[in-house]
């Protein structure tokens, strides 16, 4: 009875362990790489487009959309535009450019940061 159990528990153990080294190598889908990759360094622009807030309440993010392209405000810089929501404003900055990739290594897009904003025109409101 005592060889039994012995031979039962170093087959759960053995399978156990096959299990865990099978399920540790992944697909060839679950390419692990960088998930962003700068393309280019910090360059100064001048944007002129529409603040708008987008994200959730938890991880709120300032964007300015114009131009066909739309360029998000970093975190620091947030407050010197979360009273000009919805209006239109020219904005200098440094520009950031990164490329997003997913997990899988497929490109997810451009992303365009501005830091060190100064803000240099805003158009008068004139409603929805």
């Amino acid at each position: 009875m005592k060889t039994d159990k012995k031979i039962l528990f170093f087959s759960v153990l053995i399978f156990l362990f096959s299990a865990a080294l099978l399920s540790a190598q992944g697909s060839r889908d679950d390419v692990v790489s960088d998930q962003t990759l700068v393309v280019e360094e910090a360059v100064v622009v001048q944007v002129t487009g529409t603040v708008r807030l987008v994200g959730s309440a938890n991880f709120p993010q300032i964007v300015i959309s114009g131009s066909g392209s739309q360029w998000y405000v970093v975190r620091e810089e947030m407050d010197k535009l979360h009273d000009l929501q919805q209006r239109v404003v020219t904005v200098e900055g440094e520009e950031t450019v990164r490329e997003l990739t997913f997990a899988n290594g497929r490109s997810a897009g451009i992303r365009r940061e501005l830091r060190n904003i100064r803000i240099i025109n805003i158009e008068e409101y004139t409603g929805p």
